[in-house]
């Protein structure tokens, strides 16, 4: 696994590695909104995890998550902030994201 020093880099890193598509999270699945991809937690695995903490910035605080389908067919990237700028996700979605940190 690769080390990148900003989100940008690493959103860059993970696209030439065929991590094409954004993928947001709704709750309690990723969806993208381009092709209407929707996965569940059980439907996708998490590849890669790039963590990056702001010096002063807490907007800064990013996380960048590799992910594909259980077939191996679709494959993209999850950002997310964390801490006290999170989204409200199901209790499925956070262990499914724990597991990587």
């Amino acid at each position: 696994m690769d080390n990148y020093d900003t989100v940008t880099g690493a959103l860059n890193g993970l696209k030439a590695k065929g991590y094409t598509l954004d993928f947001n999270i709704r709750f309690d699945k990723i969806i993208c909104k381009e092709n209407n991809y929707c996965l569940n937690p059980h439907e996708f695995e998490i590849i890669e995890v790039h963590r990056f903490e702001g010096d002063t910035n807490p907007s800064d605080e990013d996380i960048v998550y590799a992910v594909q389908s259980k077939d191996g067919k679709i494959k993209g990237v999850i950002t997310s902030a964390y801490g006290m700028y999170a989204d409200s996700i199901s209790n499925e979605m956070i262990q499914k994201l724990s597991i990587h940190h």
